[in-house]
């Protein structure tokens, strides 16, 4: 299987953060926290930044084929975490509009950059890669245990990946809502 220079799916790995982070600024527009949701909303989202940061322990981008950990669950934990993430925020913000869009982005952004990913890791790992793909999940896990591995997490590749900006980023998430619903609490583009 050959994967593509171009197309769709590089347009997509190329422009899913700059349009997670435009996203990002129209959620804090229509957002319209309650004390409720965002405990709730913000819990859940927790939960997706832990699983990211799990995933984040384990990987060595291109270097080799990560299978232990979460990734002994699903191929993708990283974008599994990044869902329930979002779908969190979704729910702290009380907007279905920006749960709708965020499915969208999901679907239409992110599912290409799977799909590419995938052709990646089959044509670097090859047949190793096609018995992973056999055995594990590519997004939802049909079990929460992992199979047992001798290969542990690492704190040295979760700074590696920079997944302290995404702890950053949920911190950063959860100041914002938390100023609107006290300041600012009629400010939204309902």
């Amino acid at each position: 299987m050959k994967r593509e220079a171009g197309g769709y799916g590089a347009w997509a790995a190329r422009w899913r953060v700059p349009l997670g982070f435009a996203l990002s600024l129209v959620y804090l527009l229509v957002a319209r926290p309650t004390p409720l949701l965002l405990a709730t909303g913000g819990a859940a989202a927790f939960g997706g930044l832990v699983l990211r940061g799990w995933a984040a322990g384990y990987l060595e981008k291109s270097a080799s084929l990560a299978t232990a950990g979460p990734y002994g669950l699903t191929r993708n934990p990283l974008y599994l975490g990044s869902a329930v993430l979002g779908a969190g925020f979704a729910l702290a913000g009380r907007s279905v509009l920006m749960a709708a869009v965020f499915l969208m982005l999901m679907a239409f952004i992110y599912g290409p950059v799977i799909r590419r990913e995938e052709q990646f890791l089959c044509e670097r790992f090859g047949e190793a890669y096609r018995r992973y793909e056999e055995r594990v999940p590519l997004f939802l896990p049909r079990s929460v245990r992992p199979a047992v591995s001798s290969e542990r997490f690492q704190w040295s590749r979760y700074r590696q990946n920079r997944e302290y900006e995404a702890a950053f980023g949920y911190a950063a998430g959860l100041l914002l809502l938390t100023l609107k619903m006290i300041l600012w609490p009629n400010l939204s583009l309902k």
